[in-house]
């Protein structure tokens, strides 16, 4: 097994006094945050990445997202990240919201974005991902929900905030 030092996460543990006056013990993972992306083609239809993911050996369906580069603003990120992962550019970015994917052990914080004029550019994924960019309308999208097949969180999150679930 191969082990290197984490690029951006710092597992640390840290004594927090609660609001009943208790100070425990705290496994936390500090996260630098993240954005994801939610590229709009038309108002009934996204691009969703087929990506895969070697810590769960699989590719899954989800949303364009990425990882906060030191004093990054988030609007940029999400600008980077989605002609990275799709090879377009949008026209207008609108922020939707925040999310605490996994606030139980986790600092990160995902803003969550809106893209849409989008404009095709190249594509320039890092190397150590495998991606394939797909166009789904939004029937498309919700019964990959219900049937099983699109189970990343942060996706299904963007879904309800966009109010296609």
């Amino acid at each position: 097994m191969t082990q290197r030092r984490p690029r951006f996460l710092n597992i640390t543990v840290e004594n927090v006094r609660l609001p009943n006056g208790r100070v425990r013990p705290f496994e936390m993972v500090r996260h630098p945050g993240a954005v994801v992306i939610v590229p709009f083609i038309t108002e009934n239809s996204v691009i969703i990445l087929k990506q895969f993911r070697p810590v769960i050996r699989r590719f899954i369906y989800e949303f364009p997202a990425g990882t906060l580069e030191a004093g990054e603003r988030p609007s940029s990120c999400a600008r980077r990240e989605l002609q990275e992962e799709t090879g377009y550019r949008a026209k207008k970015m609108t922020r939707l919201g925040i999310i605490y994917p996994v606030p139980g052990y986790s600092t990160e914080q995902l803003v969550i974005y809106k893209a849409e004029g989008l404009i095709p550019v190249s594509v320039s994924c890092e190397d150590d991902e495998v991606i394939k960019a797909e166009v789904f309308t939004k029937d498309q999208i919700i019964k990959l929900v219900r049937s099983g097949k699109l189970i990343d969180a942060k996706t299904i999150c963007c879904l309800v905030l966009c109010g296609w679930l």
